[in-house]
């Protein structure tokens, strides 16, 4: 009998070091956010007061988003704004979108033009 728990206990352990670890969600403090922007109708970016930029990236399409803006609906109580767990309203159609990964977001270099 104790050889069979100590075979389900090592099993147990061996299993556990096996599944892969779950990373925690990313999450800004609402005031140290400067101003945000919509890039487009899936995807709000954030410019931090340190200068990182985040994208946020809507779980699906908010199409009133490019004409109307939107107010963010934080839950909790607390200053995070964490990825996969708040939504955002578009004003005048009130549309309500939830929020998708926060991701460090790098803008495309732009080309220089030849003049």
């Amino acid at each position: 009998m104790r050889t069979l728990v100590s075979a389900l206990t090592a099993a147990a352990i061996g299993a556990g070091a096996l599944s892969p670890a779950v990373a925690a969600p990313v999450c800004l403090t609402s005031y140290l956010i400067d101003h945000s922007s919509v890039k487009d109708p899936q995807t709000l970016l954030f410019y931090m007061k340190d200068g990182s930029v985040y994208a946020n990236h809507l779980l699906a399409a908010c199409p009133g988003l490019n004409f109307h803006g939107y107010v963010m609906n934080i839950r909790g109580g607390n200053a995070q704004i964490c990825s996969n767990q708040e939504s955002i309203s578009v004003l005048v159609t009130h549309e309500v979108c939830q929020m998708g990964a926060f991701t460090p977001y790098e803008p495309a270099a732009k080309t220089p033009t030849k003049g």
